[in-house]
């Protein structure tokens, strides 16, 4: 039996603890993520 565990949820809790942790790294963490879901929706 494996384990599936999809990628967005993931990113979403480690990012969610490192804004809990350093709240100041709420907006790298937000333009970071803004950046990717864009690149990847020009690239599909």
């Amino acid at each position: 039996m494996s384990i599936h565990v999809s990628l967005q949820p993931l990113i979403a809790l480690i990012a969610g603890i490192l804004i809990l942790l350093i709240p100041r790294l709420l907006n790298l963490i937000v333009a970071v993520y803004l950046i990717v879901i864009g690149i990847l929706g020009l690239v599909r």
